[in-house]
């Protein structure tokens, strides 16, 4: 039996969890043990892995539990206080299969070691897979917590990324995410100093059996020349990009310490559109950071309609102890919530025009679940009647559309 494996946070994450599934299961921890593989990004984050191993002690006394990720690393004797875990294991050990072997230890600082995860072909209940470019950050945004959880970036040799990108289509799966902390960082610590959208262009010349291929959420700052080209050339790369954008108004980026400022975003965002008309542009941001005022905000949630931004994940913000943002006068909890749904409601509604621009729009769909998907722009996608196999790639046409997002038929 396989151990089970409880997953929060980010799709690196959820790849990582995969990956060390098996490890845990080849070194012989099996059914009664539960993996928690954590996320530091919010003190929400940290609570919910913290109530999922009491819930685990709790309800299944006996349960063997095994903690790793961001928030173990930065904290791991509070992790190790927990009822139930019998072992901290740090983000810079958890891919490798003698970790998993051998006996409990302290948890090691991070290093800049060569990055070289273990080959993963299986994402339980997933239709695409997840494949990891790079691992940790060499930015210091003041409201992240990330780098002290990750270390600097480290990226994945090219031919390693081939190999695994093979493997995963050998596997079944018809499209691939990039994934990593900061992908858009991916090269300088590679012979040659390659750029992201070099390994893109590589990996789809050499694994033309690929049909698509997703980035994950990127840095608009480090959106290099050849991912421009390749996102007007080449239609096996989705038209999708989800920004870490975080905020709209230039005073509070600075704060924020971020390499953009609200013009370079809505200029990427023109940009995006006339390479590649039609293309879905979502955000990652962050309402109630320190000192933003009502002005701020506002300016914020106009870049959604001005930017054209169709998908958001909006976080309330969150202090992180260690970080400069911690340090700054902080925005009243209430006010901070209050300003996220708002945000949120604008994501909806912005979601609700994408959407009714589709339709009548043929979809090329891929399925994940009986008669559900997601669409290259991945907008979520039902059949009005039918089903369809998960891992099934099928062109639909577009005949209704809800809050829930698309409803289509066949073409």
């Amino acid at each position: 039996m396989m151990p089970e494996v409880l997953t929060f946070g980010c799709r690196l994450n959820a790849y990582e969890s995969a990956a060390m599934r098996g490890l845990a299961a080849q070194a012989g921890h099996g059914e009664g043990t539960v993996l928690v593989n954590t996320c530091a990004v919010t003190a929400e984050a940290e609570a919910q892995a913290r109530q999922a191993i009491r819930r685990v002690a709790r309800e299944r006394p006996g349960s063997r539990i095994i903690v790793t990720g961001c928030a173990a690393q930065i904290a791991p004797d509070a992790w190790a206080a927990l009822p139930g875990v019998v072992r901290v294991i740090g983000n810079g050990e958890k891919l490798k299969p003698e970790a998993w072997a051998a006996p409990a230890g302290p948890v090691p600082a991070l290093d800049a070691a060569p990055l070289a995860p273990p080959l993963v072909t299986e994402f339980a209940g997933r239709a695409r897979a997840m494949l990891q470019v790079q691992q940790g950050c060499d930015h210091r945004c003041t409201f992240c917590v990330i780098p002290q959880g990750r270390g600097p970036s480290r990226s994945v040799p090219l031919g390693a990324l081939v190999e695994q990108a093979r493997a995963l289509v050998a596997a079944g799966y018809r499209e691939v995410v990039l994934t990593g902390v900061d992908i858009a960082s991916y090269g300088p610590d590679l012979p040659g100093r390659p750029t992201l959208g070099q390994a893109v262009r590589r990996l789809l010349a050499l694994v033309p059996e690929l049909p698509r291929l997703r980035l994950s959420s990127i840095d608009p700052a480090g959106m290099d020349d050849d991912l421009w080209r390749l996102l007007a050339e080449e239609p096996r790369l989705m038209p999708h990009l989800h920004l870490s954008l975080q905020h709209g108004d230039d005073l509070i980026l600075k704060r924020m310490r971020r390499r953009h400022s609200r013009a370079d975003a809505l200029a990427l965002a023109r940009r995006a559109r006339e390479l590649r008309p039609g293309i879905a542009l979502g955000a990652d941001l962050i309402a109630g950071f320190p000192t933003e005022d009502e002005a701020q905000f506002a300016r914020m949630l106009a870049l959604v309609e001005e930017a054209d931004l169709s998908f958001l994940h909006v976080f309330p913000y969150s202090e992180r102890p260690g970080t400069a943002a911690a340090r700054m006068p902080p925005v009243p909890v209430p006010v901070r919530r209050e300003r996220a749904a708002r945000l949120r409601e604008a994501g909806r509604q912005a979601a609700r025009r994408f959407h009714a621009g589709r339709l009548g729009a043929e979809e090329r769909v891929l399925f994940e679940a009986s008669g559900r998907g997601h669409s290259e722009h991945f907008a979520p996608v039902r059949l009005a009647e039918g089903r369809g196999m998960a891992g099934e790639l099928r062109r639909l046409r577009v005949v209704g559309v809800d809050d829930q997002g698309l409803i289509a038929e066949a073409a």
